[in-house]
């Protein structure tokens, strides 16, 4: 049985204020972005002054993106049981504190140990951000604003290393991490101000009940596979993250304000392909899926083959740049569709949304770098390719899922006229 929040002990957001709560919720979008894209341009120099191996600092992001993913799997039900306000305010708070301690040690091991902590209180933040639009907006607006979440995410790839560059070059890596303590800390006071609870009828926190639903969510065939073409999307751009600073630093003989260039046109790239997706929001969603992946397996063949015989960082970004707009493309439509599969149990479906992508992307992308040992252009390329095929055939079986869903529903609803 469900409940409504008391509203005497429960804080809600003021009519009033529900215009800057909703800015809030975007501003705070992409924060796992910025906890893994602003010190991208600072892993060379992190390895260095920490006396570890490049490895040991890339696996810093996977930690993050591993907890990050596995925690959204689990915290949509304590959101949907016990509400977003605070327990999102609860892990802002640790975000800082765990930033600003980061800041202050040379400790690889308390690193790793901070960063985990990040990607838990990140994931209470970010799935009650996005179920906090569906606890509040309805119907074509609810679209619009979802429409909206991964092209508002593809700021923190543009932004972050954009940043990073200038405050590696400036005060070390240090200040990235002091940089998201104080901008976290910002936006908490800001939400003890503006913003309040916005879910309406909690969901009892029953162990049997949320295991059948996420049961039943995980044995959907077309989310299942959309979180998959998500995974395979995502992992384009990490892959790239992890690798680009010490191609272009070590190979290129550039500096960490280039790295954080070249991540900035990256992320660019990303929200264009975002945007574009969002124009083209009435045309069918598997001719644009197969047209985009079709051309990603091009551009990365492109890429081997150019790179072979003539590389520099210009051959390199114009491919890359090629490739990540159409993984925002494909990523923007996917996640709306995801998203949107299962409304009434928002916080669930949006923990697994987030959570499944990350965990299968931090899969991805430590099998690819592990395996290819990305030291080259044309390494970087072959791992393009090799997620673009795996893409494709994980949109098959999308379609064929999401086309017998659709019979399946046509029918009930057949049978009830």
């Amino acid at each position: 049985m469900y409940k409504s929040f008391n509203k005497k002990s429960m804080r809600v957001i003021k009519e009033e204020h529900q215009g800057i709560s909703t800015i809030l919720a975007f501003v705070l979008i992409p924060i796992s972005g910025f906890a893994t894209d602003i010190y991208i341009p600072s892993l060379p120099s992190m390895a260095g002054e920490l006396h570890v191996s490049n490895a040991a600092v890339q696996l810093s992001i996977l930690l993050f993106m591993v907890s990050y993913g596995l925690s959204q799997l689990l915290v949509g039900s304590l959101l949907d049981s016990f509400g977003r306000f605070r327990l999102g305010s609860v892990a802002l708070l640790a975000f800082s504190l765990s930033s600003f301690a980061i800041a202050f040690t040379n400790n690889i091991y308390l690193i790793y140990a901070m960063r985990i902590l990040q990607g838990i209180a990140v994931s209470f933040i970010m799935v009650g951000k996005r179920a906090y639009f569906m606890d509040i907006y309805k119907g074509d607006k609810l679209k619009h604003y979802t429409s909206l979440f991964s092209i508002v995410w593809a700021v923190a790839p543009i932004i972050a290393p954009f940043l990073g560059g200038y405050f590696q070059e400036l005060w070390g890596w240090q200040s990235n991490f002091l940089s998201l303590g104080f901008f976290s800390l910002a936006i908490l006071v800001l939400e003890q101000i503006y913003s309040g609870e916005s879910l309406k009828v909690r969901h009892p926190f029953q162990f049997k009940s949320i295991v059948n639903v996420y049961s039943m969510m995980i044995r959907t065939g077309d989310f299942s596979y959309g979180l998959v073409i998500l995974a395979l999307s995502y992992s384009m751009l990490v892959v790239f993250g992890m690798t680009s600073p010490f191609l272009i630093e070590h190979v290129f003989h550039f500096s960490p304000v280039v790295s954080g260039y070249s991540a900035l046109l990256s992320g660019v790239a990303l929200m264009t392909g975002g945007i574009i997706s969002k124009a083209l929001i009435s045309r069918p969603l598997d001719r644009k899926v197969l047209v985009a992946v079709s051309l990603q397996i091009l551009f990365a063949l492109l890429m081997i083959g150019v790179n072979r015989l003539w590389t520099n960082i210009y051959t390199l970004m114009i491919f890359v740049a090629l490739i990540h707009l159409l993984g925002g493309f494909i990523f923007n439509i996917v996640f709306a569709y995801a998203l949107g599969r299962f409304t009434k149990n928002a916080g669930v479906a949006s923990g697994i949304t987030g959570g499944g992508n990350y965990v299968v992307t931090s899969f991805f992308a430590y099998m690819i770098t592990g395996l290819f040992r990305i030291s080259n252009v044309a390494l970087l390329g072959v791992a393009y390719l090799v997620l673009a095929v795996l893409l494709l055939g994980a949109f098959v079986l999308f379609r064929k899922a999401r086309l017998a869903s659709e019979r399946v529903e046509t029918m009930i609803q057949t049978n009830r006229a």
